[in-house]
């Protein structure tokens, strides 16, 4: 049998929760900044998420390359063992690679006390659709899986509705993260996991930093094996829920509250649908190609205290042109961004000692 979640972490990533992708802290030299790594799991402890993602993409793939993987794992899972003491948190580290590497990742994860692993649809890009599938697989032995649809502006690759029915087949799967920034392949991603026999026991996850409120709102209505369904996104793996973590577990709790029938917290979610797309805009550089993504994240977080400067592994790669200017700009237009600013000035002191 491949290895299962804790019930209570199990339950929570059914209910659903919200999941920053955990950035990388660096010194102005790109060495790893330890102490800033450590307030930034701090930060999102406290901000009430229910977990973190280690390794992924917000957390830049060359960490691979500058043999800083374990240790980003290892910080975060020893600030979280220190902070949640009971309550059930998601630790999920990111994986990608060939077979073997892949593999020898989720290992890793597995010894510093990782849940899961992201599996990144990246590292195989002439493979086909088994072979992807092969080698889920053969990480669900070690650790359960979370499939992962990652947009082709940051190297991802078309994935059919077949492929995410099987995907769902597979035992060791426990959710899937629908990030491909595109309203037709999401849909594919929820028609695929419904027909499979075991559709309930995957949960779904939002990725789609562009949508992410259409996503949590929307019903799926999708045909299941036994006739008509309606599935829901149960919460968020987000780069974009990286920065004003605490506003976005309030939107998440008034999402929940609105499906529940009340209807003040469906407008309240529905108030800010239009505003957290242009935040993304600035934060994720629309404008840019995407190219400033990270440092994008990287700057918010600079703005509060939490960064040093906004750094990332590949010296070429930074904020594009006027992005700074986007994002102080959104900053200004949306009062649920700047509600977030004292509660982090608050923090700083405890999370940065």
């Amino acid at each position: 049998m491949p290895p299962a979640l804790p019930p209570a972490t199990a339950e929570l990533l059914h209910r659903g929760t919200v999941i920053p992708a955990h950035p990388l802290a660096l010194h102005a030299d790109r060495t790893l900044d330890e102490r800033r790594q450590r307030a930034l799991t701090r930060y999102y402890v406290a901000a009430g998420a229910g977990g973190v993602a280690v390794g992924v993409h917000t957390t830049q793939f060359a960490v691979r390359d500058h043999g800083l993987l374990r240790a980003v794992l290892e910080l975060a899972s020893q600030e979280v063992s220190r902070a949640v003491r009971d309550r059930p948190f998601l630790r999920i580290a990111g994986v990608c690679g060939p077979v073997r590497q892949a593999v020898q990742e989720a290992h890793t994860a597995r010894e510093v006390g990782y849940d899961a692993v992201l599996v990144s649809p990246a590292g195989l890009p002439e493979a086909d659709l088994g072979a992807l599938l092969d080698r889920s697989a053969a990480i669900g032995e070690v650790l359960p899986v979370i499939g992962f649809y990652l947009q082709g502006a940051v190297g991802g690759r078309y994935l059919p509705r077949a492929y995410w029915r099987r995907l769902a087949d597979q035992e060791s799967t426990v959710a899937v993260k629908a990030a491909p920034f595109d309203r037709y392949r999401t849909l594919e991603l929820v028609q695929g996991i419904a027909a499979s026999d075991r559709g309930d026991d995957v949960a779904l996850y939002t990725g789609n930093d562009d949508a992410i409120l259409a996503d949590l709102l929307t019903p799926y209505h999708v045909a299941g094996p036994a006739g008509p369904v309606v599935r829901h996104f149960a919460g968020g793996l987000l780069g974009h829920w990286a920065v004003w973590t605490r506003s976005a577990v309030r939107l998440l709790d008034d999402v929940h509250a609105a499906r529940a029938g009340d209807p003040a917290a469906r407008r309240r979610a529905l108030a800010r649908l239009a505003g957290d797309t242009d935040a993304n805009a600035a934060v994720y550089d629309v404008r840019g190609g995407f190219a400033g993504c990270i440092a994008g994240v990287h700057e918010v977080l600079c703005r509060q205290g939490l960064l040093a400067g906004t750094w990332c592994l590949d010296p070429a790669e930074g904020l594009s042109p006027g992005q700074a200017e986007e994002i102080a700009r959104v900053h200004a237009a949306h009062p649920w961004l700047r509600e977030e600013d004292a509660f982090v000035t608050d923090g700083l002191p405890h999370w940065l000692p």
